[in-house]
């Protein structure tokens, strides 16, 4: 697939017919090692099953953030520079 430069993708009707996907529908672009996975948002999906998948999202990010020994705390002040608020010497 190639992606316009407004960052679109037009996804195979295979994929939308399988993930039952329509026009208006949702997806969700989730990071995996190996590349990405597209997942169909159900707006109708009750609470119980958006919290399963909700964790097994989180269950295969786990461990593709490599912090290099960094704390959290570390690894914001890295990311986004000194805090300038805070009177520290």
């Amino acid at each position: 697939m190639r992606v316009t430069t407004k960052g679109q993708v037009t996804i195979p009707k295979e994929i939308r017919d399988h993930l039952g996907i329509g026009p208006g529908s949702e997806v969700e672009f989730v990071p995996t090692e190996d590349g990405a996975h597209v997942i169909a948002v159900d707006k109708n999906m009750s609470e119980e099953e958006a919290s399963r998948r909700f964790s097994q999202m989180l269950d295969r990010m786990a461990g593709t953030l490599d912090l290099g020994g960094m704390t959290t705390d570390e690894y914001v002040e890295w990311l986004r520079g000194p805090r300038e608020d805070l009177d520290i010497d």
